[in-house]
């Protein structure tokens, strides 16, 4: 047996060695994070071509999936509800209903294509300033590839654009009857909109404005609110203004609006314009007065999100503004 001093002695080296060695035999069993790294560098991390966006919505979005019979493709529908929808002293409270095209870009930056229209910031400031009604905006997603959306919304081809769909291709008329008849009937069952022409609104913009004057023709007793942005009206050699010229029934209201710079390109900016300003005539001959019609040209605007969420509060506050009988629309 050795004495205690020498046992001692074995200790402290033996601690010393533990330290101070490398621990040669652990290493070869499982080397270090850091010699396998020394060994195969790290693969920085990639970085998207675009930085994703920050979700911007303000109040309660809710999304659900429709699944259409009639264009055979699901697409979601991005429902904004106003503020105090779940209150119990408004479960029998309904709201008027705003049904626009293009849905994932009118709440929310982290969705949009470009840029978002600032739909719910817009309606929150208007409605809790008492400007306007509290109110439902249903936003019905459009096709991701452009060359299908183009099919979706034209109801007839775009003179204009040497790309459009040719007419054996063009789905407005389906596109329509797929609002009407899948994605109204959901969102009045699911929520609690207010039904009648008076509480009902169509709206969109570019194609989606296009098809969405098409919708209001053509379903003239369904839908008492147009809100239509920087619509494309040549389609059709002029057929859609020949629609209106024909049309016997209107919404109760309709905004139009078109910038001065939509084409990039001077003259396609001008006939743009143009064709605006010959559907408010179209249109003042039908009786619509300033009450009922509003056309807006908006000098330097462009084509894009940017320019329609500018005009979206007086586009809202004329559609919307005189029914609450507080402050009137300007």
């Amino acid at each position: 047996m050795l004495p205690v001093r020498a046992l001692l002695r074995v200790a402290i080296i033996s601690l010393f060695l533990a330290c101070c060695l490398p621990a040669t035999n652990a290493a070869q069993e499982k080397p270090p994070a850091q010699s396998q790294d020394q060994a195969t560098p790290a693969t920085p991390e990639s970085k998207p071509l675009i930085d994703p966006k920050e979700p911007s919505v303000l109040g309660e979005l809710q999304i659900i999936p429709i699944n259409s019979k009639i264009l055979h493709n699901t697409r979601n529908l991005r429902v904004w509800l106003p503020a105090n929808y779940f209150a119990p002293v408004n479960r029998n409270k309904h709201y008027p209903v705003l049904y626009m095209q293009d849905g994932q870009n009118l709440f929310d930056e982290a969705t949009a294509v470009n840029n978002e229209w600032k739909f719910d910031e817009t309606v929150q400031f208007l409605t809790g300033s008492m400007r306007i009604h509290p109110m439902i905006v249903v936003g019905v997603d459009s096709a991701s590839d452009p060359h299908q959306r183009a099919i979706e919304y034209l109801p007839y081809p775009d003179s204009l654009n040497p790309h459009s769909p040719g007419p054996e291709e063009l789905r407005g008329k389906e596109f329509s009857d797929f609002v009407v008849k899948e994605v109204m009937p959901l969102v009045q069952k699911k929520y609690r909109v207010a039904f009648g022409q008076a509480n009902t609104g169509i709206g969109g913009s570019s194609y989606g404005g296009t098809v969405s004057l098409y919708i209001a023709l053509h379903y003239p007793t369904l839908f008492g609110k147009a809100l239509i942005e920087s619509p494309i009206l040549e389609v059709g050699n002029g057929k859609l203004m020949r629609d209106a010229e024909a049309a016997k029934i209107f919404p109760l209201k309709t905004y139009i609006a078109v910038g001065t710079d939509e084409g990039g390109d001077a003259e396609i900016s001008s006939k743009l314009v143009q064709d605006v300003q010959e559907l408010e005539k179209i249109l003042r001959a039908k009786g619509l007065g300033p009450n009922r019609l509003k056309v807006v040209v908006d000098e330097g605007a462009k084509h894009d999100e940017i320019a329609w969420s500018k005009r979206l509060q007086n586009a809202l506050l004329f559609l919307y503004g005189s029914d609450i009988h507080l402050i009137p629309a300007k």
